[in-house]
């Protein structure tokens, strides 16, 4: 198979421009870093992870630093991830002081007989495990900071959570053995109560891996995602013979339909297809296949260049 990586930046909206430069650079490193992982002949999990590990390490996107901040002021992060080739799955959610989440949730994959782990016991894993912690302050920006402080300000007067453009970021892939993946790792929605969940940890809403369909990611109102199962939905939509695009329109159109709830995904077929969707006012995404690089942030914008 000739492989396939696509990467999301979450829902945006009102992006200065030097900021959009920024996103589109972020976004374009972890496609590329996700691509050179591929092409070097590592696994879609090894792909989407690193892909995923470079946008969580990228102040300007809400996954690890860079996450928004509940409403104390903290960073609880949510991630997980899924290898289609025997459907299993890790993910943690409400994870603190640590810098990449995805890792963690990797390592539940990979390390224990469960899915899913959570608040302390994540971290009492994440310490058996090794894995660092980084200062709170580590993970929160100004920008962040100041996120909050017009949420707290601002709350009811304007958008309901449904209508906000919300960040998550995400990666699905194809290795050369045919097998796909999906990792999705978040900080959430401004404002949040302490110990919210949203879709990104949740297997199925989050996203979903499976060889004999494809892989997914998503992006949006976790609580609409949650509860319309926005990865999985698209996927059977798949199953019964509907194109990539016919099927992330039919599961986001029902989303805004029944529920209001604003999100995009990312989707690549078994075959290697690949496609990019969103309901919100715009999403960051990057595609890399057969050493071409396709990227865009607005509707209707798309930009191709080679890869070295």
């Amino acid at each position: 198979m000739n492989p396939v990586i696509v990467v999301h930046g979450g829902g945006a909206s009102n992006i200065s421009k030097d900021r959009k430069e920024r996103v589109r650079q972020g976004i374009i490193r972890a496609a590329t870093e996700g691509y050179k992982i591929l092409k070097d002949g590592g696994s879609a999990v090894d792909a989407v992870e690193g892909a995923v590990t470079v946008l969580e390490d990228d102040p300007e996107f809400n996954a690890g630093c860079g996450s928004v901040l509940n409403v104390n002021g903290d960073v609880e992060m949510d991630a997980s991830i899924m290898n289609g080739k025997d459907l299993s799955a890790g993910a943690v959610s409400a994870a603190r002081g640590i810098a990449n989440p995805i890792k963690l949730a990797r390592l539940v994959m990979e390390r224990t007989t469960h899915c899913f782990l959570t608040d302390q016991g994540a971290a009492k894993f994440a310490a058996a495990m090794g894995v660092p912690t980084v200062p709170q302050e580590q993970l929160v920006t100004e920008r962040n900071l100041k996120r909050l402080e017009k949420e707290k300000h601002e709350k009811g007067a304007f958008k309901s959570d449904c209508e906000k453009n919300l960040g998550t970021v995400g990666a699905v892939a194809l290795d050369h053995n045919g097998n796909v993946a999906y990792a999705t790792s978040t900080g959430g929605i401004v404002n949040k109560m302490v110990g919210r969940v949203g879709d990104t940890p949740c297997i199925g809403s989050g996203g979903y891996a499976d060889n004999n369909i494809g892989a997914i990611s998503t992006t949006g109102h976790g609580e609409s995602i949650l509860k319309v199962n926005l990865a999985r939905l698209t996927l059977f939509h798949v199953e019964q013979g509907k194109t990539l695009e016919e099927a992330a329109d039919l599961s986001l159109g029902y989303m805004k339909a029944k529920l209001k709830g604003l999100g995009g995904l990312i989707l690549v077929s078994k075959a290697g297809d690949w496609a990019v969707k969103w309901t919100s006012a715009s999403m960051p995404w990057a595609a890399a296949k057969d050493g071409q690089l396709h990227s865009g942030i607005d509707l209707d914008e798309t930009s191709v260049a080679n890869l070295p």
